[in-house]
């Protein structure tokens, strides 16, 4: 029977090469990286990591491939969900995803992590590239229905989480009104409790939130037996609590798990994965620029603090123009880095905020090789999180560029950041904790000088691909 992709006429442009083959010491491979979406539109943590990767393991011989999720349109025909392209010397196989029905799925959450159409696609680019091995580093708008296509095409797999998706549909364990979850309950009552104030308006959004979570997992585990009548959100309410149980099996198919520090380690072992196929490997980033980067004796006036990252709320760039705002007038200076188009709700709020200081200047985004550049500019890096966080690569880069962090204190962060060491952690989500801190920063004597003389040099990128080539196997 052949594939969706298949039927939609899809074909390989990329001239064959050889398979993994030897030269010299080294064993060189063909590999299949898997990235929810990417470059050029995307340029967020995951798409940084995952392209630095791939371009390493070029340098180093290997033949790369991407395969990525695009946020398509609703009306595309299944058909028309597939095409190729070519950034920086990286083939990419893109699927335009979208939540409406496709492949004869009907179900939007079951679209979202279990996606036929996408799998189809899969099989035929695994036929095509035929990979000797595929790194998974996130399979939102794909699904993990790919893990099984590999396991069954006995293809090595691996994954990097690189957030919280394959426990979290949202990817973020944030509940509705703010308060962090520590994932799905035992049948998932409380993911179907968020799905609801979500997505029904009216009273039953409202009741949603008093429902107490074992009364909801009752009711998801009855629904799941087909012991409840119809209903409009039957189909929902089982994609839902079925996510976890069928990302966790196929997340045991794995070869090996890549996970970047304990918080997502001890997060995925709770949830049902095999500890004995996790490794803890911090994420690598590109040095290039760093040596230019000094410890930074003492603060310039006005201090100069920056935020990098996306412009949305989990990201807590509004605390930090709350702080600064209540900061004495010409204290310090901020620069946001970011992409105003992707949230504009919540971009016009922090303009709105903004408007109240003209020491606040949106700088808009820049290319990653120019994080250092960047960061060279800064007294201080700020990272005001409101969700647990699984490490940011701009910490990592900061670090580098003996640059101090100011961030939340959640434990992907404080994994890296030590309080009064390297840099100064305070309680997320609290404005007024945020400018003591800064405060602190910018009056004590010799504060911002210890700090940036006690930056821990991260992992390169190169030493991150030494660590992954390790877990795969390769010989070199």
């Amino acid at each position: 029977m052949e594939s969706p992709a298949q039927q939609s006429g899809w074909k390989n442009s990329w001239p064959n090469q050889s398979h993994a083959e030897f030269f010299g010491a080294v064993e060189l491979m063909k590999i299949l990286l898997t990235v929810h979406q990417f470059f050029p539109e995307f340029t967020s943590g995951t798409e940084v990591l995952t392209c630095s990767v791939a371009q390493e393991l070029i340098l180093r011989g290997h033949e790369v491939r991407i395969l990525t999720g695009y946020p398509g349109g609703r009306k595309l025909k299944d058909k028309d969900r597939f095409d190729q392209y070519n950034y920086k010397g990286i083939p990419v196989y893109r699927f335009h995803h979208a939540y409406t029905p496709m492949a004869g799925q009907t179900s939007m959450i079951e679209v979202g992590y279990d996606n036929c159409l996408a799998a189809g696609y899969f099989d035929q680019t695994i036929k095509i590239f035929k990979p000797d091995l595929v790194h998974f580093f996130h399979l939102n708008r794909l699904g993990t229905r790919l893990i099984e296509s590999a396991t069954k095409a006995e293809i090595p797999c691996f994954l990097t989480p690189t957030d919280f998706w394959v426990i979290c549909s949202t990817a973020q364990l944030i509940l509705s009104d703010g308060t962090l979850c520590h994932g799905p309950s035992s049948y998932a009552g409380n993911c179907v409790k968020h799905f609801a104030q979500n997505t029904q308006t009216g009273t039953i959004g409202r009741l949603a939130k008093w429902v107490p979570t074992a009364w909801a997992d009752l009711l998801a585990r009855l629904n799941r037996k087909g012991f409840l009548p119809p209903y409009t959100q039957r189909m929902e309410v089982t994609a839902i609590s079925l996510r976890l149980e069928k990302n966790i099996a196929r997340l045991n198919k794995l070869n090996k798990i890549v996970s970047p520090n304990s918080i997502m380690s001890e997060l995925l072992v709770r949830h049902g994965v095999s500890p004995h196929l996790i490794v803890q490997s911090a994420y690598g980033v590109d040095e290039t620029g760093s040596e230019t980067n000094l410890p930074r004796s003492s603060p310039r006036k006005p201090f100069r603090l920056g935020f990098i990252g996306s412009l949305a709320h989990h990201k807590g760039c509004h605390l930090l123009i709350e702080a600064l705002n209540d900061l004495p007038y010409g204290t310090a200076i901020l620069k946001i880095y970011g992409k105003m188009e992707d949230f504009p709700e919540y971009s016009n709020k922090l303009k709105n905020l903004a408007d109240k200081s003209s020491n606040i200047e949106f700088c808009g985004i820049f290319h990653n090789s120019k994080i250092m550049e960047v960061i060279a500019d800064l007294d201080a890096l700020v990272v005001p999180s409101l969700w647990f966080e699984n490490t940011p690569l701009v910490i990592y880069s900061a670090q580098a560029a003996c640059c101090p962090v100011v961030a939340s204190d959640f434990p992907g962060i404080s994994e890296i950041i030590t309080h009064e060491k390297n840099g100064l952690l305070f309680e997320a989500g609290n404005a007024t904790a945020l400018k003591h801190q800064l405060i602190r920063l910018i009056d004590e004597t010799g504060l911002l000088a210890k700090l940036s003389a006690k930056s821990r040099k991260p992992k390169s990128t190169s030493g991150y691909v030494d660590d992954l080539e390790k877990v795969w196997n390769i010989r070199r």
